[in-house]
């Protein structure tokens, strides 16, 4: 099974992709990691980034998404264009999608030894803990 998680920041969809076999989870090292949302306003940039979403889960037959849950309200809540690209994400026409907390994923690594594949670049690392939440 393959699957993908996604953290998003400000216009930007961060992805880590993992191939899960049994209990064995590897870390797929994709060329794109990031996917940007360059204008929000723009009916064909959104369009593109749409685009872009559904290549990347194509080209890397991706199962089911796990994205990262923003806060709707509060010091940390996520802004406007992270909810468009949320949504965006939602439609795929490609997998299946699910959301996981901040919480979840708290949890997941008080519970469990996490060890993070060389490849995985800082940044990814939530989007990868979030995938690993589907295994």
């Amino acid at each position: 099974m393959i699957l993908c998680g996604i953290e998003l920041k400000s216009n930007t969809a961060i992805l880590s992709t993992i191939e899960v076999i049994n209990t064995d989870v590897t870390l797929i090292d994709t060329s794109v990691k990031k996917i940007t949302l360059e204008n929000d306003e723009d009916k064909n940039s959104i369009l593109k980034f749409q685009d872009e979403i559904d290549d990347y889960l194509e080209k890397n037959h991706v199962d089911k998404i796990a994205l990262k849950k923003r806060a709707k309200k509060g010091n940390f809540a996520g802004g406007a264009v992270t909810f468009k690209s949320e949504v965006i994400i939602q439609l795929n026409t490609v997998c299946e999608f699910v959301f996981v907390t901040s919480q979840a994923i708290s949890r997941y690594t008080k519970a469990n030894e996490v060890i993070f594949p060389k490849e995985l670049n800082k940044y990814q690392e939530q989007a990868y803990l979030s995938s690993l939440l589907l295994v």
